[in-house]
């Protein structure tokens, strides 16, 4: 089921981010799976997820000898 976009940041960021910021995220493809523009409002699915796109780097693991 989807919702508005509205509803769906404020369940997944505390604080929300603003709605243009999230309207660049549409745009760039990082929300996942991709929101659907009806009308002016943009609906999410409710297991939609945020990807910025990068890897963050991993500690190395020190192996004891």
């Amino acid at each position: 089921m989807k919702i508005r976009l509205d509803e769906w940041l404020k369940r997944e960021f505390d604080p929300p981010p603003a709605i243009r910021t999230a309207r660049l995220w549409i745009n760039a493809g990082k929300i996942y799976p991709a929101p659907v523009k009806v009308g002016r409002s943009y609906y999410v699915e409710q297991n939609a997820v945020f990807q910025d796109g990068t890897v963050r780097p991993r500690l190395a693991q020190r192996i004891p000898q």
